[in-house]
């Protein structure tokens, strides 16, 4: 029987949820490209109710407990005593979430010698050294697109929240005021502006569908080019290179995993690149941003905004600049979290968990890793041979 070593977020500050502001989610089957959603053979778990945090357990007790096997939950992830480095050596399977990220270095995956899975309940598996498990192994697998439209939400109402100014203007009105002077002395209309994504995966593809009913122009770089039926139908402008592109944009929203070619990509050089006054939203990795660039840039004014839900480290330290920089929208890591988004990626956790322990093959758009190598969805989103190192520095 094996050890499940689950790290998940804490729980809400007054307990789970007694009530839900809703009775109820709507049920997706398939996703936008046709990919059929999360098909457990059963959950025990109410759709819509809280699952990522520490008492919700992805809903997965029940399921492991009944087959022998020894689930251990909690949040303590960091350092050498944490309740997660105690429990590595005996797990077989760590899960983790990209929101509350239990980083899977290659020292860790050496303390743990009976690991065979590590599986991300979400989406993004950077938090794994990939090329450790590679080595080690170890199968790596994601709950692909469960949450992809989430974060495409996420992102249009950062856009809209910057350019609109409406952080402040909310801020007026819970102070107590009425100035709309102050409130509209940074806010501006989203038509007419030029807006890019730097990739154009299921999130990037998704904000510019979402994006094109606001008469805006869209472009996109990407590794991999889309479609000329998609280009033509969303109008977009290709361009071959980041550089390129963000010089012509009003609104730049990132959206590309991250390694050794995104790492830092948003550099001072590249925010340069930028048009003076321009916006830029990261729901993508913390660490394709540099830290002190954006804050620069921010006070200078060559972004008039910066809006994400993505930091390093997470959970962000309370004297990170972020937090407290001019015109920022930023986040806790929750685009991907909403209780709607919850239900799916705990249904894939538990879809891909029944196959690992029937030794079933997992689905191909879960895998990450496999048999040594960069397999599914890693392979399309990775490079062979650089090791994300579990987002280490």
């Amino acid at each position: 029987m094996a050890t499940v070593l689950c790290v998940l977020y804490d729980d809400p500050v007054d307990g789970l949820p007694s009530t839900y502001a809703r009775d109820d989610i709507p049920v997706i089957k398939d996703y936008p490209d046709g990919q059929v959603a999360p098909t457990p053979e059963s959950i025990d778990f109410v759709p819509g109710e809280m699952l990522g945090s520490v008492s919700g357990e992805l809903g997965l007790r029940k399921f492991l407990e009944d087959a022998g096997h020894t689930l251990i939950v909690t949040s303590d992830k960091e350092g050498p005593d944490s309740e997660f480095e105690k429990a590595l050596p005996e797990a077989e399977v760590v899960i983790s979430q990209p929101f509350w990220p239990a980083y899977l270095t290659a020292e860790r995956i050496a303390k743990a010698p009976k690991l065979k899975l590590a599986l991300t309940a979400g989406i993004g598996s950077d938090h794994v050294d990939l090329q450790a498990a590679m080595d080690a192994g170890i199968t790596v697998a994601e709950v692909t697109y469960c949450n992809s439209i989430s974060v495409s939400e996420h992102v249009v109402m950062m856009i809209l929240g910057l350019v609109r100014n409406y952080i402040p203007s909310y801020q007026q009105v819970v102070a107590g005021g009425w100035n709309v002077a102050d409130c509209v002395s940074r806010a501006y209309d989203v038509e007419g502006m030029q807006v890019g994504t730097v990739a154009a995966g299921r999130i990037g593809t998704a904000v510019l569908r979402r994006m094109k009913p606001f008469d805006v122009g869209l472009h996109y770089t990407d590794r991999h080019r889309l479609p000329a039926e998609i280009e033509e139908e969303l109008g977009l402008t290709f361009h071959e290179s980041a550089e390129d592109m963000v010089g012509v944009c009003d609104v730049v929203t990132i959206n590309a995993p991250l390694h050794p070619e995104t790492e830092n990509l948003f550099d001072d050089a590249m925010l340069a690149k930028m048009k003076w006054g321009s916006y830029l939203i990261n729901t993508a990795r913390g660490k394709i941003c540099n830290r002190e660039a954006i804050v620069r840039a921010l006070e200078s004014g060559q972004l008039a905004g910066y809006a994400g839900d993505v930091w390093f480290p997470q959970p962000a330290p309370q004297d990170h600049p972020w937090r407290t920089m001019p015109h920022h929208g930023m986040t806790p890591h929750t685009s991907g979290t909403t209780l709607s988004a919850q239900t799916r990626y705990a249904a894939g956790t538990r879809e891909i968990l029944e196959s690992h322990f029937a030794s079933r093959p997992l689905r191909e758009e879960y895998l990450i890793v496999d048999g040594g190598d960069l397999a599914g969805a890693g392979a399309h989103s990775y490079s062979a041979g650089n090791a994300t190192k579990g987002s280490e520095g």
